[in-house]
C-alpha cells in the first residue's frame, strides 16, 4: 500500500478526537444516579463516537492518495513466447487469387491479421511481440502479455505496403526481440508471408549462427497466390532450380537447414490459414512462467466513499436528535 501524498498521513491522530468530544449536544440535568442504566443509549453513543472515528479517517486518508501499489504476481501455465513477423510488402494487399480486393474479398492481410486476433485471444498464456518487414524491419510491439498493444499492432497489418520483402532482415529483427525478452519459457517465431523473397548468401550465414545461439522454434506461414509456385515442389529436371527462379522453394530449403524446429504451412485461402495457426497453436504447449502485472489501484475514492457513509450516520442522527427544553416545550403546549 501506498500514499501519493503522505504529508496528510499526519493528520491521523485527529481521528482519535471524537472519543474524547461528546457526539450530542450536553444538557445539565440534577442526577442520573437513580437511572436505571441504559445499554442502548450507551451503544448508541459508542456507535457515533466510532463513525467520527471512521469519517475522519476515511477523509485524511483519501487526502493522503491512498492506493494499492503496482504488483507482479508469477503464475504457471502453457503457452509460449511468440514473434509475430508480418510481410507487409505490397503484393500482401492482393487477395489469394493475386488481384486488388473488391467488394466481400479479402486481402491476404487482412485475412491474416482476422484470424491473427483470433488467435491471440485464444492464448490466455502466451506473450507475444510484433513485428514488421518489407524494404526493411520494423519493430512494432516487444514481447509482452499486454494483449490490448498486441491487438492494436495487429490491426494495422492490413495497410497499403510497400514494393519489396526483405525477409533475411525480418528474420534478424525477430531474433533480436528474442534476445531482449528475459522470462523463461519457450520461443517461437511465426512468419506471415507470400514468399517472394531471395535471402543474400552473407545474410544467410548470419541468421544460421544467429539461430544457432538460441533454442527458437520457426515457423513459416507461406500465403500463396494462385498460379504461383509451391515451395513444396519439386521442379523439372531442366527447369532453372535457383532462388531467383523459384524462392518459395529455396526459402523453405533454407529453413529447413538451421537445424532448428521447423513447420511449414502453405495456405491458399482463409480456411486454410485458420488450420494452420490452429496447429501452431496445438505444437506451442510448453509449460512456462509468466508474470502478471496488477497496475496500481486508486483506492482515496473508496476511503471518501466510508467516510461520506459515516457522516450520513451522524448527520442522521443530529436530525433524529431532541433536546429536554423542546421535549418539555411539547409537552406543556399539549
Amino acid at each position: 500500500m501506498i500514499f501519493t501524498n503522505p504529508i496528510g498521513l499526519y493528520l491521523l491522530p485527529l481521528m482519535l478526537v471524537p472519543f474524547f468530544l461528546g457526539t450530542q449536544q450536553q444538557e445539565g440535568y440534577p442526577s442520573l444516579a437513580s437511572l436505571p442504566s441504559d445499554r442502548l443509549s450507551q451503544a448508541i453513543t459508542w456507535a457515533l463516537r466510532i463513525a467520527g472515528v471512521i469519517a475522519t479517517a476515511g477523509l485524511i486518508l483519501g487526502l493522503s492518495g491512498i492506493a494499492f501499489r503496482e504488483r507482479t504476481i508469477e503464475r504457471f501455465g502453457q503457452g509460449a513466447h511468440i514473434v509475430l513477423l508480418i510481410d507487409r510488402s505490397a503484393s500482401m494487399n492482393d487477395t489469394f487469387a493475386g488481384r486488388q480486393p473488391s467488394g466481400a474479398e479479402e486481402s491476404k492481410s487482412s485475412a491474416a491479421k482476422r484470424l491473427l486476433k483470433d488467435f491471440i485471444l485464444e492464448r490466455t498464456h502466451d506473450r507475444f511481440g510484433v513485428a514488421a518487414f518489407s524494404t526493411a524491419p520494423m519493430p512494432v510491439v516487444p514481447i509482452t502479455d499486454h494483449k490490448g498493444i498486441v491487438l492494436d499492432a495487429i490491426n494495422a497489418i492490413d495497410r497499403p505496403g510497400l514494393a519489396f520483402t526483405d525477409v533475411g532482415r525480418g528474420l534478424g529483427m525477430g531474433l533480436s526481440m528474442i534476445d531482449e525478452d528475459v522470462l523463461p519459457g519457450s520461443r517461437a517465431i511465426v512468419l506471415v508471408s507470400d514468399g517472394v523473397a531471395v535471402i543474400g548468401r552473407r545474410v544467410q550465414e548470419s541468421l544460421r549462427m544467429d539461430f544457432a545461439r538460441r533454442p527458437v522454434h520457426l515457423y513459416f506461414l507461406y500465403l500463396r497466390s494462385e498460379g504461383s509456385n509451391s515451395m513444396f515442389a519439386t521442379p523439372p529436371s531442366d527447369a532453372e532450380d535457383t532462388p531467383q527462379a523459384l524462392p518459395e522453394r529455396h526459402l523453405n530449403k533454407f529453413f529447413e537447414s538451421l537445424r532448428v524446429p521447423y513447420h511449414a504451412y502453405e495456405a491458399e485461402n482463409a480456411q486454410a490459414v485458420k488450420a494452420a495457426i490452429d496447429d501452431i497453436g496445438k505444437l506451442e504447449q510448453t509449460p512456462i512462467i509468466y508474470t502478471e502485472r496488477t497496475p496500481q489501484y486508486d483506492m482515496s475514492r473508496w476511503a471518501y466513499a466510508i467516510a461520506a457513509f459515516a457522516l450520513a450516520l451522524l448527520l442522521a442522527a443530529k436530525l433524529c436528535s431532541r433536546t429536554l427544553r423542546s421535549e418539555v416545550r411539547g409537552a406543556h403546549a399539549h
